[in-house]
Parts: structure tokens; sequence; C-alpha cells
């Protein structure tokens, strides 16, 4: 058994940013409502798969345990709960299977900065950027089927893999339209699916190897502005110099198009150096759909590029300070490898629900909040914040 984590788990946290509503709704999209009265209850499963990725190194039967006296506690000391077995969790959990998980993180995870909210916008722009992952999953036969087991120096490495792809809302770091595959699925093919969540507002950041003349469409194809990395090497033609200093191109989907002067799209072309940076590249390449210099200056441009970096840093609270360093997702076959994995991002967005609020009251910019701390609160607080109204109640188990 993992360590004690608290007497009562932080059940207002969970379903204040997912409310039982939306759990409900999820469960009735997809058929899985609980049609009898179980010691597990579908809605409860479905807390009980979130608490999961804010508790990664306790046990599954301490998890539940917290989360069952965390709901007797607002039932009141006459009311029994039973902690279940682990292959009654593990059966359990099968009942709604991942889908459900899937289809409440497409519902409520999104951007949520506000105009108020301080280091999320550029001009009129939502800063978001988009980059993709992996983490090991537990070493069983079914998951390394599903999902491959990727190479290293030596055969292959110890534990099976599922790669995925997020956007990252910078000034709140909240990872939205995560797409997640077997490992030997390319970032760019899971970025497709994931670019279609950009809406008209938004400015996305992205790195080289995401360019590319299908990709670039895709992605500014709902609206979006865009700010990409190129190759360097990448063929480009300077049309016209605009007075910032950067200059109008044109990209196209092939070199016969390019010959005929066929479907190409407008572009501008943003070069500069980063001068007394050790270890700086001679030369570094932006394109962008915002053509009008007046708009956003090539300079502007080139500094804000940086800020795809906070992607990195959401990747890294995830995978470290809410998974834990070395731990794998522990479920132990592919769909509830799948339902773990959107716990995993619902108890990130969670938490980051939870700081975004406390910088608005501090008048405070929320990269300057610890999200290490705010973990630590969340799991040692008591579940007297009100998870479920009392009319809910009697709908527990």
């Amino acid at each position: 058994m993992g360590p004690r984590i608290t007497d009562h788990i932080s059940l207002g946290v969970i379903a204040r940013t997912f409310p039982i509503a939306a759990v409900r709704a999820a469960l009735e999209a997809n058929g899985k409502a609980s049609l009898r009265q179980r010691d597990l209850p579908a809605h409860v499963v479905v807390y009980y798969v979130i608490a999961l990725g804010l508790y990664m190194q306790s046990s599954y039967r301490e998890v539940l345990r917290c989360l069952l006296e965390g709901i007797q506690w607002l039932m009141g000391p006459s009311a029994t709960m039973r902690v279940a077995s682990k292959a009654g969790i593990s059966q359990a959990r099968t009942r709604p299977g991942w889908e459900v998980l899937r289809h409440l993180h497409d519902a409520v995870v999104r951007p949520i900065a506000g105009r108020d909210t301080k280091g999320a916008w550029f001009a009129d722009w939502r800063l978001v950027s988009l980059d993709g992952s992996t983490l090991d999953v537990a070493d069983e036969a079914g998951n390394e089927a599903a999902f491959g087991r990727p190479g290293a120096s030596r055969g292959s490495s110890a534990f099976p893999q599922i790669r995925f792809v997020s956007l990252v809302e910078n000034g709140t770091r909240v990872l939205f339209g995560s797409e997640m595959a077997p490992c030997a699925t390319s970032e760019i093919t899971l970025a497709r699916p994931v670019l279609a969540r950009l809406q008209p507002g938004m400015l996305c950041l992205a790195d080289r190897h995401f360019f590319g003349y299908d990709m670039w469409n895709l992605a500014r194809g709902n609206g979006a502005d865009l700010l990409w990395r190129l190759r360097k090497n990448l063929r480009l033609e300077h049309d016209r110099r605009l007075p910032d200093g950067s200059c109008l191109s044109r990209i196209y989907p092939s070199e016969r198009d390019r010959r005929h002067g066929a479907n190409a799209v407008v572009v501008r072309v943003i070069d500069y150096r980063l001068e007394g940076i050790a270890g700086a590249e001679p030369i570094y390449r932006l394109m962008t759909t915002i053509l009008d210099p007046q708009r956003a200056q090539a300079d502007k441009l080139a500094a804000l590029y940086q800020e795809r970096w906070e992607i990195e840093t959401a990747l890294d609270e995830l995978k470290t300070h809410l998974r834990g360093a070395r731990i794998t997702l522990r479920s132990k076959t592919p769909d509830l490898v799948r339902q773990e994995f959107h716990g995993l991002i619902m108890a990130h967005f969670a938490i980051r629900s939870l700081i975004h609020e406390a910088a608005l009251k501090a008048d405070e910019d929320p990269d300057r909040l610890s999200f290490l701390h705010a973990v630590r609160v969340v799991r040692h607080k008591m579940a007297a914040a009100v998870a479920f109204s009392p009319s809910e109640a009697d709908d527990l188990p």
C-alpha cells in the first residue's frame, strides 16, 4: 500500500471542476449510466478515476477509501461505506469504459483565461502552443500489443508507451484538445485532430517539425492565427520586404504547384538572430498568418515565440509533479490505460483551474503560483468544500 494520503480526499476541487451534471451527461451519452444501485455507481467511478490522477503514488484501495470517506462525511455518520477489493475496483472501472472519460474531457477541458488573466494574451490573441510527449504504461502483454514498446540502444525499452499531443493555453498552462495513441504513431498524425480545436482569436505557436503545407492549412482552417518555427533549409521566395524587416512569401503543396504558381498560400516570414546567447543558432526563422506588420511587429513576434516553452512546463507538471518521476500509468488493460490517461489530464485541469481562480483573486499571473504547492494543498484539503449538493446525496453509495 502506498503512503497514507489524507483522511478525506478533496472532492471539492474535482466535483467543482467537473459538475455531477456533466458527469451524468457523459454517462448517458455513452449509455453507461448505472441501471441499478451498486457499491460503486458509475458517476462515483468517474470521480474515482480523476482522483487516481491526483494520487498516483498511492494504492487503488487507499484512494478509494479516502474518496468514500469524503462522500461519507457529506452523507453523515450513519452511512456505511465498503471499500471494494482491487478486482472489484477494476470491474467497476471497466463498466463505464474509457469513452465516458473522453467525453467528459472533451466537454469540460478547454481554455479558461479571461481578459483579466495576466500572461494569457498577445494583443487581442489568446496564446496557445502545440506539442507532444510520451507516458510509460504498465508492462502487460495487452498493453504492449495495443501501444507498442519504443526502441532503445539495446533492444527495447522497459515499458510500453503511449504518445499524446496537446494544446496548452499559455497563460494558464491548461492542456486541452489532447489526443493519445500507440507510441509508434507520429506526433504529426496525432496533431491533426488536436489542431481542429483551434478557434478564431487564438494565436498558436509550434515548433518546426510540425510544419507542412497540409498541417498549416489545417491549423488555420478554423480561423486561428499561427506563429510556427521553420527549418532553415525550407525553400521560400521573398516576394516583398515589409517595413519591419519581415517579408511576404508563398508556400505550395508540391514542386509542381510551385512551378505552375498553383495553390499558393501567402505567408509572412521573420528571420532573426539571438545575439550574445551561448549555443544560439546562426539564424531562426518563423512563419505567421499575421500578414500586416501593423498588427504585430516582427521583433514582437520573435520575442513572443519563446512563450512556446510554456507547454514544456505544463508537460513537466503533468509527468513529474502530478504523475511522479519514473512512475508508470498503472492500468493493466488498454481500455483502462486510455481511461487513466484522460483522468490524469482532467486532474491536471482541476489543479490548473484552482490556480487560475487563486491568481485572479490575488491579481497575479498564474505562472507565478506554484503548481506543486497547489497539488499538495489539494491532496491534504478536507472534503468540507461542497462536492455534491445535499439533494444529490441520496444518489451516492
